[in-house]
């Protein structure tokens, strides 16, 4: 058995959760909003209670592999009503920076013209300081795809490690031209 696909997924007071097996889909609300999501016709989904309980029919690998990917998809919907997700990022360089105007995130990132994000019906962008901003959201994959999107706008660099990137990246530096005469 999965160790992860048979954990029961608790059920917080204020959520309710509910399952369509016709349609395979599992659709969660509470107070931050509400989720739906399709799961593949191999595994069966029940509320049992305040628990939420994701069977497979043998052991086969795919369903496997698909029982602790369900289990998994359907506990981050239930933490994202929940307590929601987010994301932060933080923006290194020298003269590197940016600011919310409205609902938009303006980012002077060393190009001739301004990079403009703005929030989508998804995420929020969280401003905090001119170099550090986060991404905030009830879908957990929603919320990282976004977030890698803007770091893709400038990723750090190897040399001097200038770019956007997340909070607590680690980046791996690569050593500089070798002087002359070295040998």
């Amino acid at each position: 058995m999965s160790r992860i696909g048979r954990k029961p997924i608790v059920i917080p007071a204020g959520v309710t959760v509910t399952v369509d097996e016709a349609a395979h889909t599992v659709a969660v609300k509470g107070p931050k909003g509400s989720l739906n999501s399709n799961y593949h016709p191999l595994m069966t989904v029940k509320v049992e209670g305040n628990e939420v309980l994701v069977t497979r029919p043998n052991d086969e690998p795919k369903a496997r592999s698909l029982h602790g990917l369900t289990r998994t998809n359907i506990a981050n919907m239930v933490n994202g009503v929940v307590n929601g997700y987010e994301k932060k990022l933080e923006i290194v360089g020298v003269g590197m920076r940016c600011q919310k105007q409205g609902s938009n995130l303006v980012m002077n990132l060393g190009f001739s013209h301004q990079v403009n994000i703005p929030d989508t019906e998804d995420c929020t962008i969280v401003w905090q300081d001119p170099n550090h901003f986060s991404v905030t959201g009830i879908d957990k994959q929603k919320v990282g795809q976004y977030a890698a999107e803007i770091r893709g706008k400038k990723p750090p660099e190897p040399y001097k490690g200038k770019g956007i990137r997340y909070a607590g990246e680690v980046v791996k530096h690569k050593e500089g031209k070798a002087g002359k005469g070295k040998k």
